[in-house]
């Protein structure tokens, strides 16, 4: 007997009222939503057992711990916080200067670090800098906050949905950079014009030269050197991946044992600072997508979407853009991103780089629109409350609207300039 497709979608449902709600913590949401979808779909016949095993993606898996373990070593050695130093100290105590330089300095670590570790990172440096120079710190807090969610669009390991997305569409980690790195770019410059724009008249302070020593916080030099090493290798060899004919899985999995086995950091600590919650709730989210992906729901949908854009696949990706942009709103990104990518591997259509590229963007883009449901913007917003500077939330909303908007708008025009050359 086979079970209605309603159960499934609400099963689906349900497992993003939880996390949205907070009831449950979104790991632990998401392996409910998931142990529902196996009994449903194992009783009802919807899949097999050898089925909803293959549901559980070991490739991406060993993709997000491999990197997130050489990041931590590298972030532990104190890397980031040297070069993001090195850079403010180059502008001297110019309040405009500083602000582009924080600006452009959070969208660069957001490209290797986690969104979570590079606003620690950069909001640590930036209240400090704001600290000695007596200057208002929200601009510089929140323009952190905001280009660090942009940040991570341009490559595939910027973020663990665009490492989903990025396996799923059979991007190599070059190709992947060729389609979004030139539009985040872009970005950088736009947005911190606009960030600028807004917050110009709160850039004031007299100037003067900062006075530190960037390396006084580095404790072993030679564990700074050979894990700045690793994460150079890493990405080198990512960049290469296709020529020496190795998975970026596998390269990321070797790198990580060799850091831990190399180290000179506890590889337990090192282990408990991965972000397991997200590993777990990507794994778990992933089984509920594939369970309704065998309902044919998804299908359903791809179909609606390539009928809406007449198979034109330019037209598929703004609308894709604009959905996927409108729910990373009210939705985590990996939870979007995980929803869409199985529509889109279902669209008929010949070519759907324009499309995947959409992907990235809306679930990227979206993300930092509402403070509330935007982990960057709150995480920046309590580092102000920690030192007793309340933001209000209205304000802070207002900024979130007007940047998301700018960036979505920008990012349709760039899908369809840059692919439209290409159909």
């Amino acid at each position: 007997m086979e079970a209605s497709p309603i159960i499934y979608i609400f099963i689906y449902i349900l497992t993003l009222l939880l996390a949205i709600t907070e009831i449950l913590p979104v790991s632990v949401a998401s392996m409910l939503g998931a142990l529902l979808m196996a009994w449903f779909g194992l009783n009802y016949g919807l899949f097999t057992y050898e089925e909803a095993i293959s549901f559980i993606d070991l490739q991406l898996l060993m993709l997000l711990i491999g990197v997130m373990i050489v990041v931590e070593v590298a972030n532990r050695s104190g890397i980031f916080r040297i070069l993001g130093l090195y850079a403010i100290r180059l502008v001297g105590g110019s309040p405009t200067k500083l602000f582009f330089i924080i600006s452009i300095l959070s969208a660069a670590s957001s490209l290797f670090l986690s969104d979570s570790a590079a606003v620690l990172i950069v909001s640590a440096i930036a209240l400090t800098i704001s600290r000695y120079l007596e200057y208002n710190p929200v601009p510089y807090v929140v323009a952190a906050a905001i280009m660090i969610n942009l940040g991570g669009t341009g490559t595939l390991i910027g973020s663990v949905s665009n490492m989903i997305i990025g396996l799923n569409a059979g991007f190599s980690f070059m190709e992947f950079s060729q389609y979004l790195l030139p539009c985040e770019l872009l970005l950088w410059f736009i947005t911190t014009g606009v960030l600028y724009l807004y917050y110009r008249g709160e850039l004031k302070g007299v100037g003067r030269r900062l006075e530190y020593d960037v390396w006084r916080s580095i404790e072993d030099r030679t564990a700074l050197y050979w894990s700045s090493l690793l994460l150079l290798t890493m990405i080198t060899l990512f960049i290469f991946s296709d020529s020496i004919r190795v998975g970026i899985e596998a390269i990321a999995t070797g790198l990580a044992v060799i850091a831990l086995a190399t180290s000179r950091y506890d590889p337990g600590e090192i282990l408990s600072r991965i972000d397991w919650e997200t590993i777990f709730f990507v794994a778990s989210f992933l089984f509920i997508i594939r369970g309704l992906e065998k309902t044919g729901i998804l299908s359903r949908f791809a179909r609606a979407i390539v009928g809406i854009a007449h198979g034109d696949p330019i037209l598929a990706a703004v609308y894709i853009l604009a959905i996927s942009g409108a729910t990373s709103i009210v939705m985590a990104n990996v939870a979007v991103a995980l929803t869409f990518t199985s529509a889109v591997k279902l669209m008929n259509l010949a070519d759907k780089r324009a499309v995947w590229s959409a992907l990235v963007l809306g679930t990227n883009l979206g993300g930092a629109t509402l403070p509330v449901s935007s982990i960057v913007l709150m995480m920046a917003l309590g580092a102000l409350k920690h030192e007793g500077i309340i933001v209000d939330l209205s304000e802070l909303t207002r900024v979130g609207v007007i940047t998301s908007l700018i960036q979505l708008c920008f990012a349709a025009l760039y899908l369809i300039i840059a692919f439209g050359l290409v159909y």
